[in-house]
This record gives structure tokens, C-alpha cells and sequence, in this order.
């Protein structure tokens, strides 16, 4: 996002403006456990449609929390990866986790 476009500069209004919505981290959440594919992504419980899907992916591209490359196992397909940038995020996703299982009944472990 451009500076001109920042609601304010604080870290936390900012992180939420790439990361905020109800579907980015489940994508992060989903390439830390070992999805590549669009059909994976597609296949996990909460049901994100396409539409949403190629856009949130085409966003993390965009801020360089994943990358895009040919897959090696579909031809002709891409496939994703998180990026130095988005294994950032992985201790981010564990306190969510952490926090879920402690606050949220009903709740189990997904990341390590």
C-alpha cells in the first residue's frame, strides 16, 4: 500500500491493511502448512471462493509476502510459497493459535 493511501502510520493500522482480513492469514496459515496450489487452497474447511482467492494471493504477491513460480509438479500451473517476508509471519500465526486454544472453546491445534 502507498504511504498516500495509509490510513495512519501505525504499525498496527498498516500490518491490517495487508494482512487484515478474514482470509490473507488463513492463505499464510495454509502455505505454512505445506499448500502450493490454488486447487489446495480451494480444498481447505473455511471455503474461500475463487474470486477472493486469486485476489488475496495476487495482494500477497504484490507486498512480497509470497511468491509465484511454475509449479514443478502440475505443468503448466503456478504454485506459491511464502517468501523471507511472509515466514515472518509464522510466530504472528502461532500466537493466534496459541490464543484460539486457550480462549476459544471448541478450538485445536493447526501449526506447530
Amino acid at each position: 500500500m502507498m504511504d498516500d493511501q495509509r490510513r495512519s502510520p501505525c504499525p498496527v493500522s498498516c500490518t491490517l491493511d495487508v494482512i487484515g482480513d478474514k482470509w490473507t492469514l488463513l492463505i499464510i496459515r495454509d502455505l505454512i502448512l505445506g499448500k502450493s496450489h490454488f486447487s489446495e487452497f480451494q480444498k481447505s474447511p473455511e471455503g474461500i471462493a475463487t474470486n477472493i482467492l486469486s485476489n488475496r494471493l495476487a495482494r500477497l504477491v504484490d507486498h512480497g509476502i509470497v511468491e509465484k513460480y511454475p509449479s514443478t509438479s502440475i505443468p503448466g500451473r503456478d504454485a506459491y510459497r511464502l517468501t523471507a517476508k511472509g515466514k515472518a509471519l509464522r510466530p504472528v500465526l502461532r500466537s493466534i493459535v496459541k490464543w484460539g486454544l486457550e480462549h476459544i472453546e471448541g478450538t485445536s491445534r493447526e501449526l506447530d
